[in-house]
């Protein structure tokens, strides 16, 4: 609660502002009456702490805009709540998915659902109403298509809590043009998810063309996003993802840089172990959740590009994110070969788990 302290009370901005209220429903002429009853000296004084009490006043719209301009989801707090299912694993059973951009999914079509039906089916399926789709399987960013799904969302009992958004253009290019193609498309993604009522999105760093990522330029493009951003509602999460572009502690110094509570780390429990060490990993992840927010996407393992299967020690990922009093959600993103189900399910139980 924003308190607004007088040098001898405190009081919330509501009490401040109906105090505010009721002094000026009162009359002139009891002003006037009071001034007269006073002497020199007490009338100075009065007309002193009027000056200083209107000063407070004329600055209080200024403070209430800086209170509300901070995210402020409300997020729940039973640990079945906190869960939510990523699209990502489940592209395959998607209608209109193709791996390459032109092969289509090698599931049989009786198994596939519409994206908009992704809700029910994780409801069904796992008892989770929490989604989170995924940018390259949305079949259309249509207003009526968006309206379409999240009414669907809606009759699940469900919520869309984050979009995990790809993105082509690079946020620190030395090209300002492609630059302001990358904010233009996160922009875009940004009111895809406020019309679905996502408190946030992840948006992807892309590497730039023999370029080494750069800090300066790409707070300088997501500042802009953050900003636009900020007017929707919407927070933007950053991803240890791309191990060059995406590096965690590359992505901890453009949200310093930028600092704002619109602009938040995503947390991946195996990204960074695919390609680092232990040591670097586990330090990575204390650092994203240092600066995380709205959502981390909960994995047990991953397969690097050599086929190697890493180990992601759940207990003490866990720890880090209750070390840093982490209330957002833990989106279920199992990474791996194979029938995505079963594995999704073992994860959400052991999640709760670790959660109560």
């Amino acid at each position: 609660m924003v308190a607004i302290c007088d040098g001898l009370h405190a009081y919330d901005l509501p009490t401040v502002y109906w105090r505010v209220f009721t002094l000026k429903l009162r009359k002139r002429r009891n002003f006037s009456v009071t001034l007269s009853r006073m002497n020199a000296t007490t009338r100075r004084q009065f007309l002193g702490q009027c000056t200083a009490a209107a000063t407070g006043v004329w600055l209080l719209p200024e403070l209430a805009r800086a209170v509300a301009n901070s995210p402020s989801v409300k997020f729940p707090s039973a640990p079945r709540d906190r869960v939510a299912v990523a699209a990502y694993p489940f592209r395959e059973y998607i209608v209109g998915w193709k791996r390459d951009g032109n092969s289509p999914s090698t599931i049989p079509a009786a198994q596939q659902l519409e994206l908009k039906d992704f809700a029910k089916h994780v409801a069904e399926k796992f008892n989770v109403h929490r989604i989170e789709p995924w940018s390259r399987v949305f079949p259309s960013t249509d207003p009526k298509y968006l309206e379409q799904f999240r009414s669907a969302v809606d009759k699940a009992h469900s919520a869309v809590v984050d979009i995990a958004v790809d993105g082509k253009h690079s946020q620190y290019s030395t090209d300002a043009a492609e630059r302001e193609r990358a904010v233009t498309s996160s922009k875009q993604w940004v009111d895809v998810g406020a019309a679905l009522g996502s408190p946030s999105i992840r948006t992807h760093i892309e590497e730039g063309k023999d370029l080494k990522p750069d800090v300066a330029r790409a707070a300088d493009t997501l500042a802009r996003v953050a900003e636009y951003a900020a007017g929707k509602n919407v927070v933007v999460h950053l991803e240890n993802d791309n191990p060059v572009s995406e590096d965690p502690f590359f992505i901890v110094q453009i949200i310093e840089k930028v600092n704002s509570p619109w602009l938040r780390a995503l947390p991946d429990f195996g990204n960074s172990l695919v390609a680092h060490d232990e040591d670097f990993a586990y330090r990575a992840i204390d650092a994203m959740f240092a600066h995380a927010y709205g959502i981390c996407h909960v994995k047990d393992g991953e397969v690097n590009e050599q086929g190697k299967a890493v180990h992601v020690d759940l207990a003490r990922t866990f720890t880090i994110l209750n070390k840093h009093t982490y209330k957002g959600y833990c989106s279920i993103e199992y990474d791996a070969p194979g029938d995505p189900y079963k594995p999704t399910a073992d994860l959400i139980e052991k999640t709760v788990r670790f959660l109560s």
